[in-house]
């Protein structure tokens, strides 16, 4: 029964292998997005619209933290495929133990730092006092949320780089439907605010943990730790440091670009403000596929590389390339086509707006998203060749694939906007793409030459 589970990405048809991975992971990744909408018409049905701005107000903070965590942990799974990958169970066994020292270590002095700064925090991003309160009870509970945040992205990582996708997905959309049961039970029962919407979100992701827990114990005799494995080792710590740290930072650095440009948008008034985040919201539905691809990369190419099968690394990015290419075109086609529609989908339909303001909303909303889904094949290879170079075990290199991308969005925020105004909005995540796929093509053929000149 321990084996069951595992899937061997190391032989067989990498495009079947992908899609066959991939596919699950996306299933949740559009579950969870859907999942946001509901907690949003929730929080702000229920408790007004301040507490719905100050939730939404914590959304660069929280992507600048929990980006970190999640970046960290699916660096600490990379060893864990690797090895697999190379059929050395006992080094996996002991990158997992020494795992649980690191996750500990690094959600306690996170978890501590983000709480005692909360309201300093809140303080440097000028949030208004109109919803200060609200936001930082919210964010408060989030950040003591950060271990439960850790063990279910730890153990889910370890479940994914065994080859398993799709079960991380039954407990994300388990976790999700409980999310959702206790922001009504916390919001609408017992009346706790904006902070019920945390403690739902926390309760429910330690849930999700214990799933995967439980899961692991029962499915993966490969993990079952002896107490030699979980003994500290500067070796395996320093390993796990150096693939999670980089893959964290990336996450980081990602969202202070995203705080530059929202910025920029600010200075342009409120119809710019709300056709970028309608645009937005379409733009993280349409790239979930992307998303899931990069995921899937990562897994693939660990396995592979601990294998010393560099030729079906290879391989495997030409097929996730067709099918990243494939959705792009596709994608564009259905921006072009439903554009307007799907900006109406996500906006806030207020009734103080006028007929023009909703005209104008519409117009640049489309604009925006027309812009970014022109670049999509750009946005494909990101993913697909930055993860890939992590599976490899290059994450310091990937690394730098997110400082283009945030010297190319501060460039506009600052510059380019004040220019052209709206329309350099638009070109930020587009120039973005392209400065990071002109460092990270290079640097994907001179990871394969090292390779290939070690493993001789």
């Amino acid at each position: 029964m321990g084996k069951t589970a595992l899937r061997d990405m190391t032989s067989g048809s990498p495009m079947k292998l992908i899609l066959g991975f991939m596919l699950p992971l996306l299933l949740g990744m559009l579950f969870q997005q859907l999942y946001n909408m509901v907690d949003t018409i929730i929080v702000g049905r229920y408790l007004g619209v301040n507490a719905l701005a100050g939730v939404g107000s914590t959304g660069s903070v929280n992507f600048l933290v929990i980006g970190f965590v999640l970046g960290v942990c699916t660096g600490f799974a990379i060893p864990v495929a690797q090895k697999f990958g190379s059929k050395d169970y006992d080094g996996l066994r002991k990158f997992v133990g020494n795992t649980i020292w690191v996750a500990v270590f690094f959600a306690a002095v996170l978890t501590a730092a983000t709480c005692l700064l909360c309201s300093k925090i809140l303080g440097w991003m000028h949030t208004p006092d109109g919803v200060f309160a609200e936001a930082r009870d919210y964010i408060f509970v989030i950040f003591l949320g950060i271990p439960a945040t850790f063990l279910y992205n730890t153990l889910s990582g370890f479940i994914r780089s065994l080859g398993d996708s799709k079960t991380p997905v039954v407990f994300l959309v388990i976790s999700s439907l409980l999310n959702v049961a206790l922001d009504l039970f916390m919001i609408v029962v017992l009346k706790m605010g904006v902070a019920g919407a945390g403690w739902a979100t926390v309760i429910s992701q330690l849930v999700s943990g214990l799933l995967c827990l439980g899961y692991i114990a029962r499915k993966f005799e490969i993990l079952r730790l002896k107490r030699a494995d979980l003994k500290p080792d500067p070796y395996y710590i320093g390993r796990l440091c150096a693939t999670g740290l980089p893959m964290g930072l990336q996450y980081s650095i990602t969202a202070i670009g995203s705080i530059l440009i929202q910025s920029a948008v600010n200075s342009l008034g409120a119809s710019s403000m709300a056709a970028v985040t309608a645009g937005s919201k379409v733009s993280q539905l349409m790239c979930c596929p992307f998303d899931a691809m990069g995921s899937t990369m990562a897994t693939f190419s660990g396995q592979n590389i601990g294998a010393g099968k560099l030729d079906r690394v290879k391989k495997g990015l030409g097929s996730c390339s067709l099918l990243g290419v494939c959705w792009a075109v596709l994608g564009l086609g259905i921006v072009l086509l439903f554009g307007e529609n799907l900006i109406m989908l996500f906006m806030d339909k207020e009734n103080t707006a006028s007929a023009e303001d909703i005209k104008a909303i519409i117009r640049l909303g489309r604009q925006f998203l027309i812009t970014n889904a022109a670049f999509y094949i750009p946005l494909a290879f990101v993913n697909i060749v930055r993860f890939l170079i992590q599976g490899m075990g290059f994450s310091q290199i990937a690394l730098f694939a997110g400082v283009f991308e945030l010297f190319a969005r501060g460039f506009v925020a600052l510059f380019t906007v004040p220019l052209i105004g709206f329309t350099g909005v638009c070109f930020a995540n587009p120039s973005a793409w392209v400065l990071a796929d002109a460092f990270l093509f290079p640097a994907y053929f001179m990871c394969c030459r090292y390779v290939k000149r070690h493993s001789l």
